[in-house]
């Protein structure tokens, strides 16, 4: 197959203001799925100078799950359009497209950029124009188990030999280029979370990677376990289970890179505790020998929810004698559809519980009264959990202490779990705080389309983005547990009280 190189965006531009006057060309390409909606024009509210924006996000992912992370498409692309308007841009000023996959979404931006070139005549109307891209990008089933936002840096090699590979590199191409003549006419770019190769945006909105998921949980693990008081005498006992998509022999190429770099987070934080022997893995799956790149002594195949139960239960060895439980302290899930499944699990081999129970000062009583409203939540510094008895002689003791519910952690806040984040069966989950990233992003563009002047925004930094220092906005990623869910979820309308389960 002959790889139909894309036009450079110089060349791009004078090829296109040839033609486009003598070819109709649509705002959408016709080969494509991109959904296109310009706004209603109807808002007297919004000023005359705020510029056009135009929005291309992929389509929301679909998981082998029913569950769904609030990290979503289809909720934050709305919440920018509202927050464009709120900040003065005109609803007909507003253009948003989705697409399923990059070849058309390099299709929608290159028909939009084109267009909007052939169909302006001033060059202060194209000044005024932010495009807001999303690159679409191709994930394994178990990455999208984190929700849509995390970050898959898109690369690409273009001089592969595989076909599929070579329209993959075409269909890059052809986005970037189309974004660089973009801003070679006086538009500006953000792009959202995924970086592409060599390609340098006015502004980059930084989501979530994945090594900073797992550093995240397991942060919040060392700090409910108070870790650093822990002793080589009495070790604290855990578990990482990795999901990640196994190659079946018919995709030999499946990218595990996400779940590597996951593991590469949870080990720079816990690989000193297990070195100093202050903490365990009750399976021998993680010793002080340990290195970052023995991801795959934790990793298994979470295509079927019930391979991650027999995966605990195997690491438990529940299935050779489940009537003495394992002591367990704490587990890192990494996601939210895998806590679920692990508490699920975990409550059949009779564990007992739950993560309030290890700071005496929290009940579910109490956690229930703080989110409905009736009291405020104290928290007071967490005590170590209760040791195992050593007694040989009192093995009922043992089993009851040994059967005491772990510490349970996660990510993408899905609405199935904020019951158990409420209940204590799953101590924490996070995400993307998405509001505030809505606003941010409506406030960058209209300064793009205005006085361009972005310093002042409170939410402004700069970050190393394809070698160029790039203007980044950044907002902190929101870790939720039972104590906060009611200010962090709650309040701002992320979920109801029945979402809660209250």
């Amino acid at each position: 197959m002959i790889l139909h190189r894309t036009i450079p965006a110089k060349r791009l531009l004078a090829l296109l203001a040839s033609v486009c006057m003598a070819t109709a060309m649509g705002a959408c390409s016709p080969n494509g799925d991109s959904q296109s909606q310009q706004q209603p024009s109807s808002q007297s509210s919004a000023t005359a100078d705020a510029g056009n924006v135009a929005i291309f996000a992929p389509t929301d992912s679909i998981t082998i799950s029913q569950q769904t992370p609030l990290s979503k498409w289809e909720k934050l692309v709305p919440e920018i359009v509202s927050s464009l308007k709120r900040t003065g841009v005109k609803s007909g000023d507003i253009t948003v497209k989705t697409a399923s996959n990059l070849d058309k979404q390099s299709q929608s931006v290159q028909d939009y950029v084109v267009n909007h070139i052939n169909g302006t005549e001033h060059s202060s109307t194209k000044a005024k124009t932010t495009l807001v891209v999303a690159p679409v990008a191709e994930m394994p089933e178990s990455d999208r188990q984190y929700g849509d936002y995390a970050r898959h840096d898109i690369t690409w090699n273009s001089d592969a030999s595989d076909e599929d590979e070579q329209d993959y590199a075409q269909s890059a191409q052809r986005l970037v280029s189309a974004l660089q003549l973009a801003q070679n006419e006086g538009m500006k770019v953000v792009l959202i979370s995924n970086t592409l190769q060599g390609y340098a945006p006015d502004v980059y909105v930084p989501m979530t990677t994945a090594e900073q998921i797992g550093e995240l949980q397991a942060k919040e693990l060392v700090n409910k376990l108070e870790l650093d008081k822990a002793s080589s005498d009495a070790p604290k006992q855990i578990e990482v289970l990795l999901p990640y998509d196994a190659a079946d022999g018919h995709d030999a190429k499946t990218d595990t890179s996400f779940a590597q770099n996951m593991f590469k987070g949870i080990w720079k934080v816990l690989e000193p505790y297990f070195k100093d022997g202050k903490a365990a893995s009750p399976s021998e799956t993680l010793t002080a020998s340990t290195t970052k790149d023995d991801w795959r002594s934790v990793a298994f195949d979470s295509s079927k929810a019930e391979q991650i139960k027999s995966v605990l239960a195997e690491r438990l060895d529940a299935d050779k004698d489940d009537s003495h439980p394992v002591h367990l302290d704490g587990v890192i899930s990494c996601n939210d559809y895998v806590a679920k499944n692990i508490a699920d699990e975990l409550d059949k081999l009779g564990y007992t519980g739950s993560s309030a129970d290890i700071n005496p000062s929290i009940s579910i009583s109490g956690i229930v009264d703080s989110i409905t409203g009736k009291k405020d939540l104290k928290r007071q510094a967490v005590p170590d959990p209760a040791k195992t008895s050593s007694s040989n002689d009192d093995s009922d003791s043992d089993n009851k202490e040994n059967a005491k519910w772990p510490i349970i952690t996660g990510y993408g806040a899905y609405i199935s779990s904020m019951p158990n984040i409420v209940n204590g069966k799953q101590w924490m989950t996070a995400m993307e705080n998405r509001k505030a990233l809505a606003d941010d992003i409506a406030q960058t563009c209209v300064r793009l389309n205005t006085s361009g002047k972005l310093s002042k925004l409170g939410f402004i930094r700069s970050a190393t983005v394809e070698g160029k220092k790039i203007t980044t906005i950044h907002e902190e990623t929101l870790a939720i547990s039972a104590d906060n869910l009611k200010k962090t979820l709650i309040e701002p309308g992320y979920i109801s009280l029945a979402d809660a389960g209250l």
